[in-house]
Order: C-alpha cells, then sequence, then structure tokens
C-alpha cells in the first residue's frame, strides 16, 4: 500500500480509484451507523457484546426458549433503529449510488439507514431490524406496529393470527445467512473491481468472505475504519476516519 500522509492525500487517492471504477460496490458495517446513534456489537469499549453473551440473548435458541430474554435485548436495539436518522456517510453513500459510483450496497448492518437514505440496491446481509414475521404462521407484520406495542409498554409483541411470538427479520447466531441475498452479494463482488468497506473490522464470517473474495480476483480495496482489520495491508487506500466526515470530503473531491 502506498504511503500517503496528509488526510487530503488519502481523500484524494480514494476519489481517484472510485472514478476509474468500472463496477464499484460498497460493503459496510456498524462503524456507518455509530454517528447516527446505533451501538455497534464488537466496539472496545461500548460494544453489545461487552455488556451481553449473544448465545444467550440473540441466539435462534433464545428467541425460541426465551423470548422474554431475546426481547429484553433486542426491544431497545429496534427502537433505537427505528427512531435513527441517516448521518452524513448514509447520505453520500446514497449520493454514490445515484452518480452510478457504486452499482449496490452490501451491508452487514441490520437497521435499514442506507435505505432511509435514499439508497436502492441494498443488500441486507444479516437481515432488517425492521421487518417482523411469524415463525409458524408467516404472517408479516409491520415495523411501526411492533413499535407502537412496544411504546405501550408491551413486551413480547405476539401475531394476532395465531399468537405467537413474533420475529425480526434478523439474521440470529445458529442461523444460515439469506441464500437469495448471499448469491447477489457473491455475484456483485465477483464483479467488482473496487470495494469500499466502510465501519467494518473484517471479522464476522461469513459476511467477511465477500471482500476477501473480490480480492482474489484482482479488486481494488479501499477501507475506511478506525480500528485495524485483517485486509489493512491489501488496501489501495486506508482511511482512518470516521465516516460521517470522511464521505462529504470525497463527494467534494468527487464534485458530487
Amino acid at each position: 500500500m502506498a504511503s500517503l500522509s496528509t488526510r487530503s492525500e488519502i481523500t484524494h487517492k480514494a476519489a481517484e480509484i472510485l472514478s476509474q471504477a468500472r463496477h464499484a460496490i460498497v460493503f459496510t458495517g456498524a462503524g456507518v451507523s455509530t454517528p447516527s446513534g446505533i451501538p455497534d456489537f464488537r466496539g472496545e469499549k461500548n460494544g453489545l457484546w461487552k455488556k451481553s453473551d449473544p448465545m444467550r440473548v440473540a441466539s435462534r435458541t433464545s428467541f425460541f426458549q426465551t423470548p422474554g430474554v431475546f426481547y429484553d435485548w433486542f426491544r431497545p436495539l429496534f427502537m433505537t433503529s427505528w427512531k435513527a436518522l441517516p448521518n452524513k456517510a448514509h447520505i453520500a453513500i446514497a449520493k454514490l449510488e445515484t452518480a452510478s459510483l457504486a452499482k449496490a450496497i452490501l451491508t452487514q448492518n441490520i437497521d435499514g439507514l442506507h435505505q432511509k437514505a435514499g439508497a436502492r440496491k441494498v443488500l441486507e446481509l444479516h437481515g432488517s431490524a425492521l421487518l417482523f414475521s411469524c415463525p409458524n404462521c408467516r404472517l408479516q407484520v409491520k415495523a411501526e406496529e411492533v413499535y407502537t406495542l412496544f411504546e405501550k409498554g408491551l413486551e413480547l409483541p405476539l401475531c394476532q393470527k395465531c399468537r405467537s411470538v413474533i420475529k425480526p427479520e434478523v439474521v440470529l447466531f445458529e442461523e444460515p445467512l439469506p441464500e437469495d441475498i448471499w448469491k447477489e452479494a457473491e455475484s456483485e463482488a465477483r464483479q467488482a473491481d473496487v470495494i469500499l468497506v466502510v465501519g467494518s473490522s473484517l471479522e464476522v464470517f461469513p459476511a467477511s468472505m465477500i471482500p476477501q473474495n473480490a480480492l482474489a480476483h484482482g479488486c481494488k480495496l479501499i477501507i475506511n475504519n478506525f480500528s485495524p482489520t485483517p485486509l489493512d495491508a491489501y488496501a489501495s487506500c486506508l482511511v482512518r476516519q470516521d465516516a460521517a466526515s470522511f464521505f462529504p470530503e470525497l463527494l467534494a473531491q468527487l464534485k458530487l
């Protein structure tokens, strides 16, 4: 990786790589949403997994065997996600897509903020906290209905049809990633000549395989993340900067 000494040099290099791309894709993790008030999961100080055992609160077993424990954990995350607004990074990424400088956004996040910012092709690898369905009868439940129930003090949302506890459409521990989304993400990675990683530690398997597979066929890599990742040494451009401050500068370089 070439050594770039100043913030402006790094931003200029990232803009240059993106402007020359044929098929650039964006891969996002929790770091793109923390400026919007969404807690991350693996942060060294305030990560959710520092406070809770993920297998106890966020596994398939915990949902079906102890739904009260599951919803005690999930309820505040859902409420925060429902009320959260996109930050400058989400808005800028949507503008990259509108300008055809990003062909797709692949995200590990479940907060729906890319869509709120106006992005169209968003592949949610870990599902969405803003969608619900009944695991028994498959009835779809609108997120605003669940939010209203929680605001009224209800602890467990039940299916109106069969009275089972409804489940958010998120990928829990012990569950596979959605097959159709995964196949589409793999296709995007095969086509990509540039992948821009934003706010991801690249440690969560199998989602972390997407950038690795893109690199394997010669894709250029831009990483915007505060903490080190396993792929830093392969990055053409490494940005140690908050996403919400980096992206407006990137758009300015691209004259968007």
